[in-house]
């Protein structure tokens, strides 16, 4: 398998992390919005790199065992379920999916600020991103996280 953490990658990854982290968007609900993407391209290193930040985050199992569920349970804020809506379509933009629709963006922005959607926008990418070289090089769960 090929490496891919030499000292530019990781610096790039770095910073890009802290962007995202300084954005005003609670680590839990970063957490989970990289576990809804991962779930959907099933890339079991993150979801379990993504359970295990958001339980340090301070999330619990029931929320965390129902995000893939995330419309048809009680447990999410209106906010969390606006940031759901806005990773999944920004995720599922293949075979003619319609992507981010007014809609989605509108309903994101009733409820972040600019830096906010900025940093979850910058979430959805990395999670896309992690979950893509995951694929690649045939990540384990569990093996490096």
């Amino acid at each position: 398998m090929p490496s891919l953490t030499g000292p530019d990658v990781m610096t790039a990854v770095q910073h890009l992390g802290q962007a995202i982290h300084t954005g005003g968007v609670a680590p839990g609900l970063l957490s989970l919005i990289h576990l809804r993407i991962s779930q959907i391209n099933s890339c079991s290193p993150c979801v379990f790199g993504a359970i295990r930040s958001a339980r340090e985050a301070g999330e619990t199992a029931e929320r965390l065992h129902n995000v893939t569920a995330w419309r048809d349970t009680p447990f999410y804020t209106e906010a969390e379920r606006a940031a759901f809506a806005l990773a999944e379509a920004a995720t599922r933009i293949q075979d003619g999916a319609p992507g981010v629709t007014d809609q989605i963006w509108d309903d994101a922005t009733e409820h972040f600020t600019e830096e906010q959607l900025g940093a979850i926008t910058l979430q959805i990418a990395l999670a896309n991103f992690f979950n893509r070289i995951n694929h690649t090089i045939r990540e384990q769960a569990g093996k490096t996280w």
